[in-house]
């Protein structure tokens, strides 16, 4: 690592070291941005004090929609309308699936249509939070923040596309990291004030920083959990009869399947299908459907927790196999010559690729959910404030985004590289 360190200040790596900078003044745009309460809000009146169930999504956003600033939606609505899209590629509307089989063109389309999705879904939401957290308001004034909401989402979208683009990494992804980094400060200062009282004795003042220790060393073991089964991987042996396409593919003679294919994106999902309640509540505002949201379908409770972990499950599997499609896999194989050692080409390579795929699939969602339950778990028996019960799933985000980002980094430093070397 520090050898790839020092060679990014290679004076001849002088457009990467921009593209990095680019990303950084990108994101500390988007952290100004949080700080801009929404136009013609008196933040004093703001109902955004505790908001519980959408704490996770208040994390992701840097802390936003508690601030009601322009970028109080942050990027959820593009991620609900991606999960949307791509269920509909299910053969659900056969107009997607078949977008969905027209490689590059289709994700284009597919992609313009998310973006449309997303930016009606940003408004729908907008309102809903103004009429949820501004009293007083008319619908003309909703209206117009809900405009104005819709509008920093459309701008953070635009951002994560520049981060694309012109920078390093996933633009999306990175917003989202940014905001919960930017939020882990003050998650730790809320977890220390909520472990050690005001005037605490001396021996609640040493049970109190035990805990915090401990707390501590849970974050890490996330941490080294996380790194552990984002670089994990199954690798299936590959033998070629065309000794041609054997010496090209000399160095990858094998085919890696991570055992956590589906990365982050699960608990985004997850996260996002279980705030949805509790964003209708918050703008029905009726007491009833609110304390039953509290009650059956918040992470924290039983049955919310249960669904939390069965939409992780399903998604793991759903987006894992939308990636890495066994037949296609094994098509290509056999058209460049290759075959697993053992396995008949056609439907047995089908056949096994498929069952590998669901075996590890199975060991990476089961440890998604591990890392994202033990805080909440944790939470609810130390009694913490909301916003340090979803640490688990804001870790996992960052850790696999940060992986993901050096991974990429890492790939461009060795492809210069081994460029120059043949140059000379």
């Amino acid at each position: 690592m520090f050898a790839r360190f020092k060679q990014l200040f290679n004076p001849k790596n002088k457009d990467l070291r921009k593209r990095i900078l680019f990303t950084f003044v990108v994101l500390f745009i988007f952290k100004l941005g949080t700080t801009i309460v929404v136009p013609g809000i008196d933040k004093e009146s703001l109902g955004t004090k505790n908001l519980g169930f959408l704490e996770l999504i208040n994390a992701m956003g840097g802390g936003a929609l508690e601030q009601f600033s322009i970028f109080a939606l942050g990027v959820m609505p593009y991620i609900t309308a991606s999960i949307v899209v791509q269920l509909l590629q299910m053969d659900i509307i056969p107009y997607f699936a078949e977008l969905s089989k027209q490689g590059g063109t289709g994700r284009t389309k597919l992609n313009q249509i998310t973006r449309y999705l997303g930016i009606a879904l940003a408004f729908i939401q907008g309102y809903m939070y103004s009429f949820a957290f501004v009293k007083g308001g008319t619908p003309i004034e909703y209206m117009m923040f809900a405009l104005i909401l819709t509008a920093g989402t459309s701008l953070l979208l635009w951002l994560g596309d520049q981060i694309t683009a012109k920078g390093i990494g996933n633009g999306i992804s990175l917003i989202i990291m940014a905001g919960i980094i930017a939020t882990m400060p003050n998650m730790f200062i809320q977890a220390w004030d909520g472990m050690i009282p005001d005037g605490a004795t001396t021996q609640q003042l040493a049970f109190g920083i035990t805990k915090f220790v401990l707390f501590v060393i849970m974050y890490i073991a996330i941490i080294l959990g996380v790194v552990f089964v984002e670089t994990s991987e199954r690798r299936i042996p590959i033998q070629y009869a065309n000794k041609s396409t054997s010496s090209k593919l000399a160095k990858q003679n094998y085919i890696p399947f991570k055992l956590n294919s589906a990365g982050v994106i699960p608990v985004i999902f997850a996260s996002a299908i279980i705030s949805i309640p509790g964003m209708i509540a918050s703008a029905l505002k009726n007491d009833g459907f609110t304390l039953f949201v509290n009650k059956w379908l918040t992470m924290t409770t039983p049955t919310g927790f249960i669904i939390y972990v069965l939409c992780i499950f399903a998604f793991a599997y759903f987006y894992t196999f939308l990636q890495l499609k066994p037949k296609e896999l094994a098509e290509n194989l056999n058209q460049n010559g290759g075959f697993i050692p053992g396995v008949r080409p056609g439907d047995e390579t089908v056949n096994y690729v498929s069952k590998v795929l669901k075996r590890i699939t199975t060991v990476g969602a089961l440890s998604l959910v591990i890392i994202a339950a033990i805080p909440i778990i944790f939470g609810a028996i130390s009694s913490l404030p909301s916003s340090v019960r979803v640490g688990g799933t804001s870790l996992l985000i960052v850790v696999g985004v940060a992986l993901e980002t050096y991974k990429q980094l890492d790939s461009e430093l060795i492809t210069r590289s081994h460029t120059r070397g043949r140059r000379r």
